[in-house]
């Protein structure tokens, strides 16, 4: 069994130490792609996460003191040790996730990419001067970091949805608790073998893995935890949302989506089956910005539905460390069984399946890359996340109607719209309820930008300037007698 250059441990990080569970009690990781064991990690529960908001509550006396110039300089040490070790961190992360080796690679990348960013951005985070009502006052603005962060993050970006959070709190001052997601917990712990590797002291960053509702309710609970940043599921989110509200606890939410994606008669169609195949399929179609309906316009129906089913056709599905793999395992049996009940209730409602629609020969949790046309709004994909490579058509008529149905949801996270029309584009910003809006681009996400949701898909922004606000608090100091 492979260590991954050292990189992978099956042990938790608090206040500087590798410890297991106090019972000693172990979970198995799978690969997905094969069922091989990958290894074991500790259950951890409560009172290891106390130790651990313990120990950052210690470190944050001294880290939140740091200069700025010792800050920066650990965080350009630490993405350069996430670059320098890509291959072996992208090996790890396809072992115990299933996708590809290529997509992995990109997710080291751009994890370093944020931290990069916010060693950066934490150099602009100005505070002002107010002019005073009065002759003898000055009137100052300040940042200062928020104190211990808790953070729990999910299995379908394991390194990269956790680099968005431990970068700016880092930058900012701040100090962590992570909770990585139970299924993908090697690519969190390796944060915290790189932070040890480069110096950041003890008690900065400490990594808890084990029992969610323990862990999670320990970070709850602690009135040392000052703000609690969370990547997952709406349902989860609402519940961490709720137990905030006891000590008032600052809260960042990067929840569910039901991402639309119309199609309009005037797009580039070449285009558009380019970046559908990127919004649909990326990660065997398990992100939060995956495109969950298509809507596409009448005059162009038919010719994108073969464009689409041509180019998944084509897709070449298997292990992610086989060459030329652009798709592999879902997750578990019950992404599996998800997305097989959307697919019968589909047929059952009257769509068709032009491609795919079941569990791949190769078994395991392959999947089919699936295409459905016929959709309508009864059918459970159009108000449930997929989560999984199934594409849905709709067709409609005209642009009033697409974006109404676009909007027919709870959800408000990623929206795409392929169209020449200049026009229409500012009018799809402006019309569309969502936190983020691809005009004739199916891959957004980037570190410079701020990402992040409306409505039930979330609040506050991860990456951007606004990135950083979540992990400080504004403090106003009037200073009088001048």
């Amino acid at each position: 069994m492979s260590n991954f250059n050292g990189l992978m441990q099956q042990a938790n990080l608090i206040g500087g130490q590798w410890v297991g569970a106090d019972d000693g009690d172990t979970t198995e990781i799978n690969n997905p792609a094969t069922g091989a064991v990958v290894g074991t990690v500790p259950n951890a529960g409560h009172d290891e996460t106390e130790r651990a908001i313990a120990a950052a509550s210690q470190a944050f006396k001294s880290w939140s003191k740091t200069s700025l110039a010792e800050r920066v300089g650990l965080l350009h040490k630490l993405h350069d040790a996430l670059m320098d070790n890509q291959e072996d961190l992208a090996q790890l992360l396809t072992a115990e996730q299933g996708k590809p080796l290529f997509e992995a690679r990109g997710e080291i990348a751009i994890g370093a990419a944020y931290v990069r960013w916010f060693a950066e951005e934490i150099r602009r985070t100005k505070g002002e001067i107010i002019p005073a009502p009065s002759n003898d006052k000055r009137l100052l603005v300040t940042h200062h970091p928020v104190g211990v962060v808790g953070m729990i993050t999910p299995w379908n970006f394991p390194s990269s949805m956790l680099a968005r959070k431990i970068a700016p709190a880092l930058a900012a001052g701040c100090t962590v608790v992570a909770k990585p997601a139970p299924q993908t917990p090697y690519s969190g712990l390796a944060w915290g073998k790189l932070c040890q590797d480069v110096g950041f002291p003890d008690g900065v960053v400490n990594i808890v893995t084990g029992d969610a509702p323990a862990i999670g309710g320990a970070i709850m609970s602690n009135k040392e935890v000052r703000k609690v940043t969370f990547t997952g599921s709406t349902n989860v989110g609402k519940l961490l949302i709720r137990q905030s509200a006891d000590q008032v606890k600052k809260v960042s939410m990067e929840l569910g989506g039901n991402a639309p994606f119309i199609v309009f008669d005037d797009a580039d169609l070449d285009a558009a089956v380019e970046g559908a195949m990127i919004a649909k399929f990326r990660n065997m179609g398990q992100t939060c910005v995956c495109t969950n309906r298509f809507y596409v316009q009448a005059g162009i129906h038919d010719a994108f539905v073969a464009k689409l089913k041509d180019a998944i056709a084509a897709m070449k599905i298997g292990d992610g460390t086989e060459d030329g793999v652009v798709q592999g395992p879902l997750i578990d049996e019950n992404a599996v069984k998800k997305v097989e009940g959307m697919i019968a209730d589909a047929k059952a409602k009257g769509g068709e399946v032009v491609l795919g629609g079941g569990r791949h020969a190769l078994g395991q949790t392959f999947f089919e890359p699936t295409l459905i046309t016929g959709a309508t709004s009864e059918m459970q994909f159009t108000t449930d996340e997929i989560f999984g490579p199934l594409a849905a058509i709709y067709k409609f008529e005209d642009e009033d109607a697409a974006v109404a149905a676009a909007n027919a949801t709870d959800y408000g996270l990623a929206a795409y719209a392929y169209t020449k029309d200049l026009a229409r584009a500012f009018r799809m910003n402006e019309g569309l309820e969502y936190g983020m809006v691809g005009i004739n681009s199916g891959l957004i996400t980037t570190v410079e930008a701020p990402f992040g949701g409306v409505k039930e898909s979330g609040m506050g922004k991860e990456g951007g300037s606004q990135g950083l606000e979540d992990y400080q608090i504004t403090k106003y100091t009037c200073v009088a007698g001048l």
